[in-house]
């Protein structure tokens, strides 16, 4: 399986490398890929660097394009195709339909990716995106279980790509609204689930508090980790209770499924994070090459290593971590 890995800027790409991916993902520094955060992606003549830098190490380059162009951009997110058409990568990763008839149709030789904000959960859903516009792999979204995922394995002509650690999102992705109800912006034209202008940070003695467009997203106590805030994972008073009324701050981890995943045909495992630190990225990608190496090697007998576990939570969301919708155990 390969091993996909997030850049959202030169340093993390290289940290990303040289600690054993297979691939790397990046955007351009606009609203055309789904990491708009101030300070990370890519211009074009960056790009060019990240693209020569991986090449020269045999590592892959995907370019995400994976937001939704409103009618008054689409000349914008066009000319990013082109843009990206001329930089060397060797996947575009696109979530629109018009996008991807725009680059089948002017780049038929670009090799095309389904992105995870496309939402393709089935077998039909996945085989119109190959049949229309050629598309070659999918990301499938972080909602189905291992038994779903296993069902689409069979039935699909296409490469599937899934996450393997990271941030969790309870949403039908590519189609969450929560972030615009409160900021009025969009994830998924906007690129980012909470936009940092809208973001402020309180401090006193009693705390931190995060907020969103003034919108009190969290409380914590003074020796309390705190999380970026979104919507999905702030803490709410309901029926006179506080606690994480839609989804507990927690990441993915896929360790324990890995021969599963490998064995009903999985082409990749994707690692969340183009948002995070080159050293973050470089101690995930590091522990999941081990992972996936020894997997590899003998996956009738694998299973994770207790330290693997431990240096992965340090770095997860809440500190803990779980398999998500993968563990359906009822099914």
């Amino acid at each position: 399986m390969e091993l996909v890995c997030p850049a959202g800027s030169l340093p993390a790409l290289k940290s990303a490398v040289e600690n054993g991916a297979d691939a790397v993902y990046l955007g351009f520094r606009d609203g055309t890929n789904a990491r708009n955060f101030p300070g990370l992606n890519f211009d074009p003549d960056e790009a060019r660097q990240a693209v020569k830098y991986s090449h020269q190490r045999d590592v892959r380059v995907f370019l995400a394009i994976n937001t939704y162009p409103r009618p008054s951009q689409w000349k914008k997110w066009c000319r990013a195709v082109d843009k990206a058409a001329t930089l060397g990568i060797d996947a575009l990763i696109l979530a629109d339909a018009g996008l991807m008839d725009y680059t089948a149709r002017s780049y038929p030789d670009l090799r095309l990716h389904l992105s995870v904000q496309g939402s393709a959960t089935n077998h039909e859903a996945i085989d119109y995106y190959v049949r229309h516009f050629g598309v070659r792999r999918v990301v499938l979204p972080r909602v189905l279980s291992l038994k779903q995922v296993q069902n689409v394995l069979t039935k699909v002509d296409a490469e599937v790509e899934v996450f393997g650690f990271g941030s969790l999102c309870v949403m039908v992705e590519g189609r969450c609204t929560l972030s615009s109800y409160v900021t009025g912006e969009s994830p998924n034209s906007s690129g980012v689930c909470s936009p940092a202008k809208f973001v402020k940070w309180e401090e006193s003695s009693s705390g931190r508090r995060s907020r969103l467009n003034g919108v009190l997203i969290d409380v914590y106590a003074p020796d309390e980790s705190a999380g970026y805030p979104t919507l999905c994972k702030g803490r709410f008073e309901v029926g006179g209770n506080i606690y994480y009324a839609i989804e507990e701050p927690t990441s993915l981890n896929v360790l324990d499924i890995l021969p599963e995943l490998m064995r009903a045909g999985v082409a990749a495992i994707k690692l969340e994070g183009r948002q995070r630190s080159p050293a973050y990225v470089g101690q995930v990608t590091r522990i999941l090459r081990e992972a996936i190496d020894a997997c590899t090697a003998d996956p009738e007998t694998f299973s994770p290593e207790v330290r693997w576990l431990e240096q992965l939570d340090k770095v997860a969301e809440g500190r803990t971590h779980t398999l998500g919708a993968y563990s359906r155990p009822w099914q």
